[in-house]
């Protein structure tokens, strides 16, 4: 590395910038151009060209390329489907403190039949306002499975849910009307929007 720089010396000032700046460009722009590039290409419905353009950034770690092509393999855009690998993408992303991917990450755990350590999962995103989560944790409280019985925060989360454009959701709190009394829907409705403020 000594000797790099004794070599640069004696360059103008000029040129010894523009190498420098140059270097740095090298270190710091292809991930985040192929992160971009990626996104373009899947905006214009290119998937193809979206997955190469993850695949390095994704291999270095970066949290939106693992997110996004968890999403290739959940959709099949750009490659097979591969729901296994999704999840294990899901879950790298979730690691480096990707939201959304924690999110599908412990939605695809609960659909897939390991409820207890989804739930921690889909309460964090039905507190930031998921209302894929808000409806499952829901109908969780409602029928006292992986959650207490709660039919208060039951029909606020579906309330949630349902006011999202959630179509079971609505369903969901039509069955639950024959059920929850009127003062507990009351009380659910100034919950929801306690925890709608709060997300």
């Amino acid at each position: 590395m000594m000797a790099r720089n004794i070599a640069l010396t004696w360059l103008p000032a000029q040129r010894r910038m523009t190498l420098g700046l140059a270097a740095l460009g090298l270190l710091a722009a292809p991930a985040l151009a192929d992160v971009k590039a990626g996104v373009d290409a899947w905006s214009a419905g290119d998937f193809s060209r979206a997955v190469v353009e993850w695949q390095e950034p994704a291999a270095a770690g970066d949290a939106d390329a693992l997110f996004n092509l968890a999403q290739a393999y959940r959709l099949g855009r750009g490659v097979e489907v591969d729901s296994a690998r999704a999840r294990k993408l899901y879950e790298e992303a979730a690691a480096r403190g990707h939201v959304k991917a924690a999110d599908n990450y412990g939605l695809m755990l609960f659909q897939e039949g390991e409820q207890e350590k989804a739930m921690p999962l889909i309460r964090a995103a039905a507190d930031r306002g998921d209302p894929r989560a808000q409806y499952v944790l829901g109908l969780s409280h409602f029928n006292a499975d992986y959650a207490p019985r709660d039919w208060v925060r039951a029909y606020a989360l579906m309330t949630l849910a349902s006011g999202s454009g959630l179509p079971q959701a609505r369903d969901a709190l039509v069955q639950m009307d024959k059920y929850v009394p009127a003062q507990q829907r009351s009380q659910a409705q100034a919950l929801a929007r306690q925890l709608e403020a709060d997300a």
